[in-house]
């Protein structure tokens, strides 16, 4: 069951939002506090819900499982330094408090590493196996290469450099979908090219049946920000779990993955040659992208699996609950 909060805030817009935040902030606790007698375990996701989840733990001693997609105070695009700094340290000591703590990545561990963690697990932001049915007779299947991102449109992720390769590139394809604080301007040019689809906002279902049709799927973050030298985010496990080859930039913790398997290819960040040179090679060879497709699957099989994540998350809450048993 999903219960909603209608709180409206505005997406990437920094300081402007604290009004919004404090209100979801009170909306949440309010709603946890309504519903108290209906569970045990809060799983509090990000920095955003984990402060009205400890309020529940001190107060009426539910159990709390703190899932850190990304480090908060490195995410924050338009916040004073400050205003990180206070934020982090309170992350910081949260992270201490919660029965158990969940990363996304090993290399997340550096940031956290001044944190006083119970019970902590690593569960890659990875998708259940699942083979989306293609329709057929899409025009983006006369295209030579065809290429997919459906993510935040933000330009900390290449999207511009990405774009000018494909105005160099008409017979590419690209199928764009998202949204995000530079939607804007990555739509401004966007619009002037033939060669790339806008898709506005999709289900997660829809992005993986576009994602399903590419023949390559793009992740180049900017690896100057924190949180991208430590992400994995989930484009590069649906890449595996799909068996599409993905490329993405160099220093940005992904690379590390799609080198160890093989599953890729890795550019500079920013460097429109090199992205138009290996998207060039990915086009004339056919079987280089099998290859790297089929590399992706059997990492995903291996190692990346919703299953085996599965796995860990239940032992997770096994042991926050045994513990918590053993102190009545």
């Amino acid at each position: 069951i999903i219960h909603r909060l209608p709180i409206k805030a505005a997406f990437g817009s920094g300081m402007r939002n604290l009004p919004a935040l404090l209100h979801w902030q009170w909306g949440l606790l309010g709603r946890l506090l309504a519903k108290r007698k209906d569970y045990e375990i809060i799983h509090a996701c990000d920095f955003d819900t984990v402060l009205p989840a400890l309020w529940m733990k001190f107060f009426h001693k539910k159990i709390v499982i703190y899932d850190i997609f990304d480090f908060y105070a490195d995410h924050l695009r338009s916040t004073p330094d400050f205003i990180k700094w206070l934020i982090r340290k309170v992350d910081l000591w949260v992270m201490g408090k919660a029965d158990g703590v969940i990363l996304v990545d090993d290399s997340r561990k550096v940031q956290i590493q001044q944190a006083k963690v119970k019970n902590l697990q690593v569960i890659y932001n990875t998708p259940k196996d699942y083979q989306p049915e293609i329709s057929k007779g899409t025009k983006q299947e006369e295209s030579r290469l065809k290429l997919v991102f459906v993510g935040m449109l933000q330009v900390e992720r290449g999207l511009l450099e990405l774009l000018m390769v494909l105005k160099d590139n008409p017979q590419w394809h690209l199928d764009l979908a998202g949204f995000g604080g530079d939607e804007d301007r990555i739509l401004a040019v966007s619009s002037s090219l033939k060669n790339v689809s806008w898709h506005g906002r999709i289900s997660y279902q829809k992005a993986l049946e576009l994602s399903h049709k590419a023949d390559v799927l793009i992740a180049t973050y900017d690896p100057s920000i924190p949180n991208h030298r430590y992400s994995s985010p989930n484009k590069i496990f649906e890449a595996m779990m799909l068996g599409k080859p993905v490329i993405v930039a160099r220093n940005t913790n992904m690379d590390r993955i799609i080198e160890k398997y093989d599953c890729g290819i890795v550019v500079d960040y920013g460097d429109q040659e090199a992205l138009s040179g290996a998207l060039s090679r990915l086009a004339d060879d056919v079987e280089l992208r099998t290859r790297l497709g089929k590399n992706a699957r059997a990492a995903y099989e291996d190692e990346y699996s919703w299953k085996k994540m599965e796995d860990r998350l239940l032992e997770l809450y096994r042991t926050v609950i045994d513990a918590k048993s053993l102190k009545k």
